[in-house]
């Protein structure tokens, strides 16, 4: 029953998403597309009271509470981000707005972009912990909690390497290729030129060579 709840929510915020940009963007719709996108949380509740249900009917804890905590700690920790970026991309295609801002490549912005990802982890896994935590309390000695506490320990494992990823960006920070002095790229066969004697291709001609032929 959990894993089918799991499946119904996930696909349901999907659904509830994709109606969401609609009616805000296609439809011209904003407070409707907003109130659908507001009713994405509902889901998450629903679940969490599905899986409280089931540990109170005597159910014994198994990693498929694990996974339904993993998955409200990861909509905490990282919902607000994806819904951000999908809705700056549906603006701009559907919307006529201009396209969202892409995230920096290199250098230290790369690193701060970077960190703020992993600190989404971070908090999806204190969602996660939490839960789990409380939902071994509720158990108390009357159920085997083993597992629950493996999905946690495993929970922050995935945390510290994927800090340990983010950690690289600052130590190792990725140079911007090279340019020329006026900012363009490196390979001169790029450059814009202002005539078409400062072209590469020896194959354009020069129009004021033509005019001195004639």
């Amino acid at each position: 029953m959990i894993v089918t709840m799991i499946v119904v929510c996930e696909v349901g915020f999907w659904v509830l998403l994709a109606a969401g940009l609609t009616a805000r963007y296609l439809l011209r719709m904003p407070r409707l597309g907003m109130a659908l996108l507001l009713c994405e949380p509902l889901l998450e509740v629903l679940l969490l009271v599905v899986t409280a249900m089931d540990l109170k009917n005597g159910a014994e804890p198994a990693w498929r509470h694990g996974l339904a905590a993993i998955y409200l700690g990861y909509t905490v920790g990282h919902g607000h981000r994806t819904v951000k970026w999908l809705d700056g991309h549906a603006a701009h295609r559907l919307g006529g707005a201009p396209p969202p801002p892409k995230p920096p490549r290199y250098g230290m912005a790369r690193a701060r972009h970077e960190a703020r990802i992993w600190l989404g982890s971070v908090i999806a896994a204190a969602v996660t912990a939490a839960l789990l935590l409380a939902a071994i309390r509720y158990v108390g000695d009357a159920g085997d909690t083993s597992k629950l506490k493996a999905t946690i320990g495993g929970v922050w494992r995935i945390v510290g390497i994927h800090g340990l990823i983010t950690l690289s960006y600052a130590i190792w920070p990725k140079k911007a290729p090279e340019t020329d002095p006026e900012g363009g790229p490196e390979d001169p066969s790029a450059l814009p030129a202002r005539h078409p004697q400062h072209v590469a291709d020896r194959l354009v001609r020069d129009p004021r060579k033509d005019e001195e032929q004639v």
